[in-house]
């Protein structure tokens, strides 16, 4: 992961820290299912899974398509970088919202 990456996921995890007070905010290891998303968000009763990326035109890794889909599947999944980052909170928002 890029310096940009690192540098953007560590404050993106202050920002869902912030919003989300009480939430967990944990990394995923891609080394052990190839693809998987970036970081775990758990949120009272529900769950999240973003895929980190510096922009909006990086490269997606192999698999990384395919889970980001079926993860939204079963809760909720996105791709953010910056460009998008304030969308996704946006409907990160709506999503933990009872």
């Amino acid at each position: 992961m890029g310096k940009l990456e690192r540098d953007f996921q560590r404050q993106f995890k202050k920002e869902l820290q912030n919003r989300f007070e009480g939430c967990i905010v944990t990394k995923l290891d891609s080394s052990l299912i190839q693809g998987i998303p970036d970081l775990l968000v758990l949120y009272k009763d529900r769950w999240a899974v973003l895929e980190m990326k510096r922009s909006a035109n990086a490269t997606h890794r192999p698999n990384q398509d395919y889970y980001v889909g079926l993860m939204n599947d079963m809760s909720f999944s996105r791709f953010v970088y910056p460009e998008n980052k304030d969308e996704v909170l946006d409907d990160l928002t709506r999503f933990f919202q009872p």
